[in-house]
């Protein structure tokens, strides 16, 4: 099995960085990363000494555990005086306080009185957007399936169908193709159905997703993604979907049309190509994320669509593409503010786009590997606007 080779691996690298900032260890209770280091998304504590083997502590399911997970010393969860015990002399210890609730916190804080917590999100971030070529290779299997799905678009697209309608149809398709509909995100207050399907005007809105665009959605409850709103000719279709298999996200958007796009619009489009390009060939370790923004920033003010970059005019984001792995929001991030250097083997959804209130949204997306030369595009389908 490839993972009880890559666990250890990855085991290792964090033990490193445990020793570098003189840590004991670290304590995880965040099922994603579990399963990142142990191959089991069981409900559990992973404890990982700084030297050591690591400790699955488990709650449920015990059984399943003991199948799936790579590590050795896996235990039923214990009471709180034995859980005590297992931590003597384990004074200092790291911990994701990005997705630790205070609740949480406040938990192992009494079970382990007197302990020195110490926030390791950013570590772990890092560490884990370097994905090893077995990671690679299963982006490339989520991104070969989730083409497949776009590509067959035009046999159900057509004018009259309401953007629930094609997403459905879209959905369907990509459920069968062994999508998991898991949507991953490590930020707080962010929510995601699959993906998106906007058309027309509906495209051309706000909304509070970390994103570009973010559609109507079906009610104000869930104001994110397609609608009830029925797709005309020539309006722009917007597509922009996450396939999930094997647990690893890969995002994608792509264009279609039931006619032809008005020509701002596909002036627009054009340019994201463009922009795309520009960053895809500066996807190499050492460059400085921030800079890539700046790059796309300035080719989009360049064209006179500034202020239509990346968003509404007045809320437009500040990033130009995202690390994508077993959570759609990894680093690095393509952003403002963002300073530190790319590195091979990150994997970064790069996704320039354009809003117009009144219109509606244009753009595109691929997910891409950091390498030496540039972007390597990790699937195969082409990025041209698609006119049914």
């Amino acid at each position: 099995m490839p993972l009880s080779k890559e666990c250890p691996a990855r085991i290792s690298r964090l033990q490193e960085q445990l020793l570098r900032k003189g840590l004991d260890g670290a304590l995880f209770i965040y099922p994603i990363d579990i399963y990142y280091f142990t191959a089991t998304r069981q409900n559990s504590t992973l404890w990982v000494p700084a030297r050591g083997e690591a400790m699955l502590l488990v709650r449920k399911s015990y059984s399943r555990a003991r199948q799936e997970a790579c590590i050795a010393d896996i235990r039923p969860f214990p009471r709180s005086k034995e859980f005590a015990s297992l931590f003597e002399g384990e004074n200092k210890i790291g911990m994701t306080f990005d997705v630790t609730p205070l609740q949480q916190f406040n938990y192992y804080n009494k079970l382990l009185p007197g302990r020195d917590f110490v926030d390791i999100s950013s570590d772990n971030r890092t560490l884990r957007s370097i994905k090893s070529a077995w990671e690679l290779e299963r982006m490339r299997h989520a991104g070969a399936k989730l083409s497949e799905v776009f590509a067959i678009v035009p046999d159900f697209l057509q004018p009259g169908m309401r953007e629930v309608d094609l997403a459905a149809e879209f959905e369907a398709r990509m459920r069968k193709a062994g999508g998991e509909g898991y949507i991953r995100m490590r930020a707080f207050n962010q929510e995601l159905f699959m993906g998106l399907v906007v058309a027309g005007d509906s495209g051309g809105g706000g909304g509070f997703f970390d994103g570009a665009v973010t559609g109507r959605g079906m009610s104000d409850a869930s104001p994110h993604g397609a609608s009830r709103t029925v797709i005309e000719k020539n309006q722009p279709i917007l597509l922009d979907y996450v396939g999930v298999i094997d647990g690893y996200c890969f995002d994608m958007t792509r264009m279609f049309v039931c006619g032809k796009l008005d020509d701002q619009l596909q002036a627009a489009f054009d340019v994201s190509c463009q922009i795309q390009a520009a960053i895809v060939a500066g996807l190499k370790p050492g460059v400085i994320a921030s800079a890539l923004f700046a790059k796309a920033e300035q080719m989009a003010g360049e064209a006179g669509l500034k202020d239509y970059f990346m968003g509404v005019p007045g809320e437009n984001a500040k990033f130009v593409g995202h690390g994508v792995g077993l959570e759609l929001d990894e680093l690095p991030v393509l952003a403002q503010g963002f300073d530190l250097p790319l590195e091979a083997g990150q994997t970064i959804a790069v996704e320039p786009k354009f809003v117009f209130p009144g219109l509606g949204s244009v753009g595109i997306e691929n997910t891409f590997a950091v390498t030496e030369s540039g972007g390597e595009k990790l699937s195969p389908l082409s990025d041209e606007l698609v006119c049914v």
